[in-house]
């Protein structure tokens, strides 16, 4: 006892040592810390029903090292420092910053895991598929919020009044909303398109400006859209949540696939109809049903105009579809020698006398 008693007022007499005992000390909490928490708490959290523990104390045991080591330092530089009556404030504004971006670190991992584990479990609990677009969007909102709050604990880390910061913000609050008026209506608009379930990833669309392609990515600002020629157009959501959307995908992949074509007059329109059906049922792609069919549209000036309508299972198929039915149908007309007509212009000449 004598020598632990000895060791103990030799240390604590000595600053170098007792912040070294310190950081020894806090070094060992900060591994307890870790090791209770996957080795103890971690394995009762899987036998509860709820997954909320387990997203939690997964995500806090590969930081709780971080945050107890930290704060041992703190603890530790605050005598040392003022051993040599240094200041103590930069030291400690410096670990309160780490700490800040720790636990930001940690938010950000939060958000992330409950927004996978709802996507991956608990949507299918969900009668409608609204949380599959919203879940994602608001994951960028709510990290964007982390940041926001992270900055402005760092200021008051500092000792920096960010009151001057926020009067002058009010007094430039209408020039800033002006500034960010595009800003504000992209994000409104893209909580809105969300919400209405307009589209989701994945989805085949047609914007009304006529581009055409599959939905990568709803933002926050914008919605990225892949065209069929592997490019990547940024559109912004203030603008779609106004636009008039073609949704290929939507009630169902089924799509129905026109095909006009012309024959000339005095063809026996019902053998046109005929030949014309009976070649697009024999397409491989095409469903019977709905039942494909051949309609007599109307007598232009200088043909007889038809179209044909057949439907395919997926929307993927529409387009091969409609070049495999031109195709058939033009050889079957041949086959048939049912005219197919070109524009012609009769010029009569007068002779003069």
């Amino acid at each position: 006892m004598k020598f632990i008693n000895d060791a103990v007022q030799f240390i604590s007499g000595n600053t170098y040592l007792r912040f070294l005992s310190a950081l020894v000390i806090t070094f060992i909490l900060a591994l307890l810390s870790k090791f209770i928490l996957k080795r103890v708490l971690k394995p009762l959290t899987k036998k509860t029903k709820t997954k909320i523990d387990d997203i939690i104390v997964k995500n806090l045991s590969s930081i709780i090292f971080y945050i107890v080591f930290l704060l041992g330092i703190r603890v530790g530089l605050q005598g040392l420092l003022q051993r040599f009556e240094f200041r103590t404030t930069v030291s400690d504004s410096v670990i309160n910053t780490f700490l800040i971006i720790v636990i930001s670190v940690f938010l950000f991992r939060i958000i992330g895991s409950f927004a996978q584990q709802w996507m991956k479990e608990w949507k299918f609990k969900t009668k409608t598929s609204t949380d599959e677009r919203l879940i994602p969007f608001l994951q960028k909102i709510l990290k964007a919020v982390v940041i926001v709050l992270a900055v402005i604990f760092v200021f008051n880390a500092w000792k920096i009044n960010i009151s001057p910061l926020l009067a002058t913000a009010g007094i430039g609050a209408l020039a800033i909303g002006l500034a960010v008026k595009d800003s504000l209506t992209n994000i409104l608009g893209g909580l809105q398109l969300v919400l209405d379930r307009t589209f989701k990833v994945g989805d085949k669309v047609q914007l009304e400006s006529g581009e055409k392609g599959v939905i990568l990515d709803v933002g926050l600002r914008s919605t990225k859209l892949k065209t069929f020629d592997n490019e990547v157009i940024y559109i912004p959501n203030g603008y779609l949540a106004n636009a008039k959307i073609k949704n290929f995908t939507q009630p169902d992949l089924s799509i129905r696939v026109n095909v006009d074509f012309s024959v000339g007059y005095g063809s026996d329109t019902e053998k046109v109809r005929k030949v014309v059906l009976d070649t697009v049922k024999k397409i491989d792609s095409v469903v019977e049903e709905p039942e494909p069919a051949v309609q007599f549209l109307k007598m232009s000036d200088f043909s007889l105009d038809f179209v044909a309508r057949a439907w395919v299972k997926n929307y993927n198929e529409a387009w091969s579809t409609q070049l495999k039915m031109t195709d058939e149908i033009y050889n079957a007309l041949n086959k048939a020698n049912i005219e197919i007509p070109f524009p012609t212009r009769t010029v009569i000449t007068k002779e003069n006398d």
